[in-house]
């Protein structure tokens, strides 16, 4: 039953990770059902695997989801970050709470942030100041699982 629950998460997961990715890059924005499917997806059969770690994931999203939120509301965009972006953040850092507790987050979030760094440094030098954070925040969650696991 547990590796069942694993390969759902994974496979759900994937997916919707997947198509935010090709939207995000083709489009700047992040859909509200494929954040909710991705939430759903990895976020119910991870919490049913590790109940003892509903409520660390649950403060791990509200935290990040409302630091992001405080940096999408600064003056002159946010840093460029978005409402999508926000959401993303929360949503991944329930998915990393419960998937491996606090190390995860901290990895995934650390490993997002550095990889949007490299992204942010190649865009500027390309004149670009548009790029989308959704697929660095879901490569850095990836590794951030990976490196924790």
């Amino acid at each position: 039953m547990s590796s069942l629950l694993v390969i759902l998460a994974s496979v759900s997961g994937g997916a919707s990770a997947l198509l935010l990715t090709l939207v995000d890059l083709r489009e700047l924005r992040l859909p509200d059902p494929l954040i909710a499917a991705l939430a759903l997806g990895a976020g119910i059969p991870l919490a049913v695997l590790a109940p003892g770690r509903i409520a660390a994931a649950l403060l791990a999203a509200g935290l990040v989801g409302a630091a992001y939120l405080m940096i999408a509301l600064l003056p002159g965009r946010g840093l460029g970050l978005g409402l999508g972006d926000v959401k993303l953040g929360a949503v991944l850092a329930l998915v990393l709470g419960l998937a491996g507790g606090w190390p995860a987050v901290v990895a995934g979030l650390l490993l997002a942030h550095l990889i949007g760094a490299g992204v942010a440094v190649v865009a500027l030098a390309t004149r670009r100041r548009v790029f989308p954070f959704g697929p660095a925040l879901l490569l850095g969650a990836l590794a951030g699982v990976v490196t924790t696991a």
